[in-house]
């Protein structure tokens, strides 16, 4: 089977790609608790992700903005654009991570007549373009697109199941839609990202996606049964 991929187009490898959790989908699946307790979680793999390194309000700044159609979040746990297309969250005062749909490239990220649009239309030519994008300023974008997976929490439980293992605040009144910091879950540390009321996205490193997951499914089992009075 693989022969006959690389034979038919030894430029399109995707079809072999496996994801870090892969292997756990049918078990995310039917681990998912309906109703009013209800909670569910969910790989969302491949997705598009760029690491930049820019000083906010310098002419670098500026022409990565430009390129990537989307502003720099201003402050400590700001999110900018939309989880369902592009969007860039905070990581440090002059360190910001972009993330995109899978395989965003120059028709996906950046706007009409940007630099990053004359990049390949891949992870690395995204990261490619914004790196093009700063010319001589100093600055750095990186592709990051294998670095992590995403895992999405969702449902009524969701919050309840993060607080089992997360140890910030994520109340509504400290935490809400928009917001994302970098944090643990139990011992493993990921990016924690709220991106509607009741769904959470974690990033975790590929290398510790199993462990993540297994660890979440096992604090959703008790949502699965009626609430102890």
């Amino acid at each position: 089977m693989a022969d006959q991929l690389l034979t038919d187009d030894v430029t399109d490898t995707t079809a072999l790609r496996r994801s870090p959790l892969a292997h756990l989908a049918q078990q995310m699946h039917e681990r998912t608790v309906p109703g009013e307790r209800g909670v569910a979680l969910r790989e969302v793999p491949y997705l598009t992700m760029v690491g930049l390194r820019v000083v906010p309000g310098t002419a670098a700044a500026e022409s990565v903005t430009a390129a990537a159609g989307v502003p720099l979040p201003g402050g400590h746990g700001q999110v900018t654009g939309s989880p369902d297309g592009t969007a860039v969250l905070w990581q440090g005062p002059d360190e910001f991570l972009l993330v995109g749909p899978e395989g965003a490239g120059p028709a996906e990220i950046g706007s009409a007549g940007s630099d990053l649009r004359e990049a390949a239309a891949d992870d690395a030519g995204t990261a490619a373009g914004l790196a093009r994008a700063l010319g001589s300023e100093p600055g750095q974008a990186v592709d990051l697109s294998a670095n992590r997976t995403t895992l999405e929490l969702s449902g009524p439980s969701a919050r309840a199941v993060l607080e089992k293992g997360c140890p910030i605040d994520l109340h509504p009144r400290a935490f809400g839609p928009g917001t994302a910091v970098a944090t643990t879950l139990g011992p493993v540390q990921v990016l924690l990202w709220q991106t509607a009321e009741q769904v959470y996205r974690l990033l975790p490193r590929a290398s510790f996606a199993d462990y993540t997951a297994r660890w979440l499914l096992d604090a959703m089992t008790e949502y699965a049964a009626p609430e102890v009075p």
